[in-house]
């Protein structure tokens, strides 16, 4: 297995995408720190990967706070020795009218989705810059950073940022051996996917809504080493959604 023994972080791994993710390294023979600011759902997550035969470790992480994000690697490092991958997955979203979203709400969101990105990405580059093979990052942005819907302003402005950031990271740390490129989720269904409708899933190219699972992929691919030319890109996984032009009838 390609990814054996590899040190991966995953924030937000207490459910959803990163869930799944931590799941999909740890089945892939990665040795996974499972960061989550929930006790009891990053609790859950290793669980299961330990249940299944693999190597993890929870921390608790609120990664608003630069603290806890020094001492995430911190403690990653005194387990383990290394950071091999980032996988900066952690984020919250804020459904407001621009005229009532607080300059506290913003910043909360700002936070959360992309300061934290910058913070975890730079503490983690500290270490991987000294392994053999340097390092890979990727960072969970959003088609919502090309598209909208009403009220997502915070939410929009954070992934719009982190594509931004991804690129200028990929350039400044290049020299360091650390590859740092981004996923942009479309549709995906993290608690209920039976219950979506047919038109649901046939809105889209590839005819279905997407899962977990296709975001876990992509993040195999952007970490693989043989896939060592490849940084600073965003990838769309969205189905198709963000390539087909839309009409009302």
């Amino acid at each position: 297995m390609k990814f054996s023994q590899q040190i991966v972080v995953v924030t937000g791994a207490g459910s959803g995408i990163g869930k799944e993710v931590a799941l999909t390294y740890a089945r892939e023979g990665a040795r996974v720190v499972a960061a989550d600011f929930h006790f009891e759902n990053g609790s859950k997550t290793v669980k299961e990967i330990k249940e299944a035969g693999g190597e993890a470790l929870f921390i608790e992480t609120d990664v608003r706070k630069p603290d806890d994000i020094s001492e995430l690697f911190i403690k990653t490092v005194t387990a383990y020795g290394t950071v091999d991958i980032l996988i900066n997955n952690a984020g919250i979203s804020k459904w407001k009218p621009p005229l009532e979203l607080s300059a506290a709400e913003w910043d909360d969101v700002i936070n959360t989705n992309l300061r934290s990105v910058f913070l975890c990405t730079k503490e983690a580059a500290r270490y991987m810059k000294a392994n053999p093979k340097g390092g890979a990052v990727v960072n969970m942005a959003s088609t919502r950073a090309y598209m909208s819907e009403p009220n997502s302003e915070a939410y929009a402005a954070s992934k719009g940022g982190i594509i931004a950031l991804t690129h200028a990271m990929a350039v400044s740390l290049g020299k360091e051996g650390v590859r740092v490129n981004s996923i942009s989720p479309g549709w995906i269904e993290t608690k209920n996917y039976d219950k979506l409708r047919e038109k649901d899933h046939l809105q889209h190219p590839v005819k279905r809504v997407g899962k977990p699972s296709d975001i876990a992929k992509g993040c195999l691919y952007l970490t693989d080493p043989e896939n060592d030319f490849l940084t600073g890109q965003n990838i769309m996984i969205d189905g198709g959604m963000t390539i087909k032009m839309i009409y009302e009838e």
